[in-house]
């Protein structure tokens, strides 16, 4: 009677070496999708959150009415949010203890400089964590199944030649079903990869406009640190230092590559 061929007969005469690259293959593949899935729900959520901060940041006409509303914004899975706190403690501890403390050595604007800096790199190393696992499950499996169709094979022909039966109706089915662990191996790897490219991408876009909005949170609270509150202006001068996007770059801050 001629026995069945596909992947549950392919399992029942897999051996430990290949139980071990299947298991291998299926952790990756659990692992990278939890991520896949995970960073975008936190990405969307992210994103969101942001951009309801930034449409309330930009409508503020003071940055004394700018801290009296990030006393009632949390800073939590807002990374701008925490970026315009960060520069008001800074700005609130200069103007509370003057420079000497040892971390405003050189100057108010260096060392609000060095926090938005600080700040961007906290927030790059968070959104990256988690690409490494994504990275080699998309990089690593096609070579792990193809390691496995190989072992696969090499079995199949040892049994084919022991047996003595090299026809080629005995030679094509175990061959083909060796042929499984490529397959598997390319179904991990290809949804890791295009997820990778999709989060570097949006990274790379959320770290430009992370450095553009603290370019402006620069220029903002140098400047109205050194207006000061008892000082008068009309209302075309505040229209003039009005809360809207910065068209020039505020200096000491370099641009992310």
């Amino acid at each position: 009677m001629e026995q069945s061929l596909g992947f549950s007969h392919f399992l029942a005469q897999i051996d430990h070496v290949g139980m071990c690259v299947l298991a291998l293959l299926l952790s990756l593949s659990v692992a990278s999708w939890y991520l896949i899935i995970t960073k975008s729900i936190s990405n969307y959520l992210a994103t969101r959150r942001a951009n309801t901060f930034l449409k309330r940041f930009w409508e503020v006409d003071s940055l004394q009415e700018l801290k009296a509303e990030m006393k009632n914004v949390s800073a939590d899975n807002n990374a701008f949010a925490q970026l315009a706190k960060l520069a008001l403690d800074v700005t609130t501890n200069s103007q509370k203890h003057g420079l000497e403390k040892l971390a405003m050595a050189g100057g108010a604007g260096d060392f609000l400089t060095r926090t938005l800096r600080n700040g961007i790199d906290q927030e790059a190393t968070r959104i990256e964590n988690g690409l490494t696992i994504i990275a080699s499950a998309g990089s690593a499996a096609p070579y792990i199944g193809l390691f496995g169709t190989v072992w696969g094979i090499y079995h199949a022909l040892i049994q084919i030649g022991l047996s003595g039966q090299g026809t080629l109706d005995k030679v094509a089915g175990p061959v083909g079903e060796a042929l499984i662990m490529t397959a598997l191996g390319l179904a991990v790897a290809i949804p890791a990869v295009l997820a990778y490219n999709a989060f570097v991408r949006r990274n790379r876009l959320w770290m430009a406009k992370l450095d553009a909005f603290a370019h402006d949170l620069f220029t903002i609270v140098t400047v109205g640190s050194k207006v000061g509150d008892d000082v008068k202006v009309s209302s075309a001068d505040n229209r003039e230092t009005s809360f809207a996007p910065a068209t020039s770059a505020a200096p000491a801050l370099e641009g992310r590559q």
